[in-house]
């Protein structure tokens, strides 16, 4: 078996975390052997499967100073000249990059506004090895060279289980998360660093790229979205009808056909503009300024009360019974229910007139 007297690791891959001197086997070195650790490594020493001292970066002779565990083991058989075997672990110790993790399965998330919606994500991580010896002994093994797509799918796996929790503190509805990724990643960070630090690692960089929804429920977002910016719907769709009076009116042909077109048009528009006024009509309510009850939009009447809102006071007939006021067509009161005698209407001024005046009470006017 060979004896080195230079002991070196040069990175051979960008990916390469740990490689191993020699790559198989043992190899005999002795005190006063040269050692170099370039930057970003750290030199860990094994003996019959067992770690000792780490070096880090220079140019060392070995000695009882600088390996004292390893000599100690070894005792007083060690020499300067004394061969004595070992391996030693190379650890690069920079920062791996763009390693890349997500979801292999949507995670079901329950959401405040949507229900229940299935989640995908997925991002990229940097991690280096900040214990040389804990990462060599719980992960590394006796592997003769370790690269980064050896550890990357467990380290995957590993955000992945924590995203679920991280989702559920966090955001209450996926339609908060254009202002939430930065605190998904923090808090993602911080929940995996106490996982990878078990295993030597330390974790650099988080980022979430994304997290998506399946296409239906994008396209049930999509619609929810197209909804809140049409606003008034009542004015979308008379815009609508608009546009579809427009769009009749410059339909091909001309003469009686382009009349034809337009008349048609004019007719659709106006009958999709009456049922929107319509649905305005009977849908919009508002408080009677008497007792307060909802009462629909225009009324003249209050139906809970009886209390004139929009005619003038020359247009009513007061309850002969209760003083009420009741419109000029009403038979009954609409207050205490008695029977209101038939009015009539001045021929000259046409104001209102009971069934028994001669005389009109605002011209004068002779009645009957």
């Amino acid at each position: 078996m060979a004896v080195f007297d230079v002991i070196e690791s040069i990175d051979e891959g960008a990916e390469t975390i740990v490689s191993r001197f020699p790559a198989v086997g043992s190899g005999e070195i002795k005190l006063g052997s040269q050692l170099i650790v370039r930057e970003n490594q750290e030199a860990v020493f094994f003996r019959d499967g067992k770690s000792y001292d780490a070096i880090g970066p220079g140019r060392h002779t070995l000695t009882t100073g600088n390996i004292p565990l390893l000599t100690d083991l070894l005792g007083k058989y060690v020499t300067d000249g004394s061969p004595f075997k070992t391996e030693v672990y190379f650890v690069n110790m920079r920062p791996f990059r763009d390693m890349k993790w997500g979801t292999p399965e949507p995670i079901l998330f329950r959401d405040k506004e949507l229900a229940m919606v299935r989640l995908r994500s997925f991002g990229i991580f940097s991690i280096k090895v900040n214990d040389a010896i804990l990462f060599v002994n719980k992960v590394v093994g006796m592997e003769g060279r370790f690269e980064t797509t050896d550890i990357e799918s467990f380290l995957r796996n590993l955000v992945t289980a924590r995203l679920a929790d991280i989702l559920g503190e966090v955001m209450e509805s996926i339609l908060d998360l254009a202002r939430l990724y930065d605190e998904i990643a923090a808090a993602l960070k911080s929940r995996v660093t106490d996982d990878f630090n078990k295993y030597g690692i330390d974790v650099v960089d988080l980022v979430v790229n994304a997290i998506s929804v399946p296409p239906e429920v994008q396209a049930v977002i999509d619609e929810r979205t197209g909804m809140g910016a049409v606003g008034n719907m009542n004015q979308y769709y008379q815009f609508k009808a608009a546009k579809a009076m427009e769009k009749a009116a410059e339909q091909e042909g001309g003469g009686m056909g382009e009349g034809l077109g337009i008349g048609a048009g004019l007719g659709m528009g106006m009958q999709m503009m009456g049922m929107v006024g319509g649905a305005e009509r009977s849908t919009t309510t508002e408080p009677c300024p008497e007792c307060g009850k909802p009462m629909p939009t225009g009324s003249n009447f209050c139906p809970g009360c009886g209390h004139n809102i929009g005619l003038p006071d020359s247009t009513i007939i007061a309850c002969p019974a209760c003083s009420a006021d009741n419109p000029p067509t009403a038979k009954f009161c609409s207050s205490c229910g008695k029977e209101i005698p038939v009015a009539g209407h001045c021929p000259k001024c046409e104001s209102a007139v009971d069934a028994d005046d001669k005389f009109c009470p605002e011209c004068g006017e002779k009645l009957g």
